[in-house]
């Protein structure tokens, strides 16, 4: 009976509303009062829907826009861990607009598969972040005579990430700024590099001194700093530095719920669609952070328009406004001169078809 009532409604709703409808009414409901929720949802349906011709770009550029103008220029630092700053507020909201590549702080939350303790979330945000030769230097000494460098290494540091002295002399003697004039060789629990070369071998020893603390050792290359924070009754590790692909190959990672704020990195790892998604939250979180409130459709708005042609682009005169068709539409954003001259150069009309060019 119930379904036969739903059906009525098949071509009137959409789908997912019904879906919601029937999950929310009771089992019971008579088929009369099922009618007239149905009813109800319909009138509420139709009301929220958008009036044909309807300014709905200016509309969504004045929602965002008026607020946005109240944000403030934030850059939030992260207690306790240096280097790591999130930038927030006004900075955040334009490199998300205007899709830019090279982002300010790049970052991930890197959600776990299953409820660790505080001690084992902090080993694993260990193990993930990338771990060059200078952390595991204790002192450095140079034996001027000899011509040779003796590391003493940091033994607290090897048992935290669980690192062997042997293992790292093979990452040493498999780097390129060892192979040719330089040995190395175990010396009790040091590491000791001798110059084999005959000419300025003292030269080479001092420059290698700086040159070996670059040296990548483990963990994801590009997660620089690591900060396991707890939300509700799971932790969460926030990342400097982003590398979504290798982290989602983590077994222990729960790839359904780490994100990447790079747009970028999301489109090329997931897909399209995956960084619409979270180019949505990311300006929602913006907003919502200064405490303001904006109707979703506004931004679902934005990014469908941002992401219709199947890549990123920016709001900007090299992104979406340049694949306008009218050239007044175009000139009216920025560079209005060589918009002209490139129409006029290429015998361009305009069907005057459009607000904006109607208006000029």
């Amino acid at each position: 009976m119930m379904s036969d009532i739903f059906k009525k409604y098949e071509n009137v709703l959409p789908e997912s509303i019904l879906e919601r409808v029937k999950e929310l009414v009771p089992a019971k409901i008579t088929a009369d009062k099922l009618k007239r929720v149905l009813d109800a949802v319909v009138e509420e349906y139709e009301q929220a829907k958008v009036d044909p011709g309807e300014c709905v770009g200016l509309v969504g550029a004045e929602s965002i826009g008026e607020p946005g103008t109240q944000m403030t220029l934030n850059t939030f630092h992260f207690a306790g861990v240096s280097e790591m700053n999130v930038t927030t507020g006004l900075p955040r909201l334009i490199e998300i607009l205007d899709a830019r590549k090279a982002i300010k702080s790049p970052m991930m939350e890197v959600y776990l598969k299953e409820k660790v303790s505080a001690a084992d979330v902090k080993v694993f945000a260990e193990k993930i972040k990338e771990t060059l030769f200078k952390e595991y230097i204790d002192t450095i000494d140079i034996d001027v005579l000899e011509s040779k460098m003796t590391i003493q290494l940091d033994k607290r540091k090897m048992q935290t990430v669980n690192v062997t002295q042997e293992f790292l002399m093979k990452t040493l003697s498999k780097s390129k700024l060892l192979k040719g004039s330089f040995s190395i060789k175990k010396a009790g629990d040091a590491i000791e590099i001798k110059s084999t070369s005959k000419d300025e071998a003292l030269k080479e020893i001092y420059r290698l001194k700086e040159r070996i603390k670059t040296v990548y050792v483990n963990g994801i290359k590009g997660v620089s700093q690591v900060l396991p924070v707890k939300r509700g009754d799971e932790y969460v590790i926030m990342t400097a530095g982003t590398n979504l692909r290798a982290v989602l190959k983590l077994p222990e990672v729960d790839a359904t719920r780490t994100t990447s704020n790079d747009l970028y990195e999301v489109a090329e790892v997931l897909g399209i669609e995956a960084m619409r998604e979270q180019a949505i939250r990311e300006i929602l979180k913006v907003l919502e952070a200064q405490g303001i409130d904006i109707d979703i459709r506004h931004v679902l708005l934005v990014t469908d328009a941002m992401t219709m042609s199947g890549s990123l682009q920016g709001i900007s005169r090299y992104g979406i406004v340049k694949d306008k068709p009218s050239v007044l539409a175009r000139a009216s954003f920025e560079t209005p001169i060589r918009h002209f001259f490139n129409a006029a150069m290429t015998g361009e009309s305009d069907p005057l078809k459009s607000v904006i060019e109607n208006v000029m």
